[in-house]
């Protein structure tokens, strides 16, 4: 299997981290508690952005391969317990 290209993730993850040091600032400097869950809310839209870019590269890359092979079933089973677990309240 090719590798896959990452740095749309890596950089979207280095840039919640950037963030969440920020957000860590915000707290020690006692900052509005309003805009402090507004920093929480764009890292978390972050965090999904990414896992959404991880998951398509996963169903583009191994899952495709898997089902070529005839192993498709398997990762469809992992794939839905992600699903299960992203839209569980």
């Amino acid at each position: 299997m090719a590798k896959i290209d990452r740095t749309k993730e890596t950089n979207l993850l280095k840039t919640a981290r950037g963030q969440i040091d920020g957000i860590l600032k915000m707290l020690e400097d006692d900052r509005y508690c309003i805009d402090i869950s507004k920093q929480i809310l764009a890292v978390m839209a972050i965090l999904k952005k990414t896992n959404l870019e991880i998951l398509e590269k996963h169903l583009q890359n191994c899952v495709k391969e898997a089902f070529l092979e005839g192993k498709g079933d398997e990762k469809v089973d992992e794939i839905m317990l992600i699903l299960d677990k992203y839209y569980q309240k």
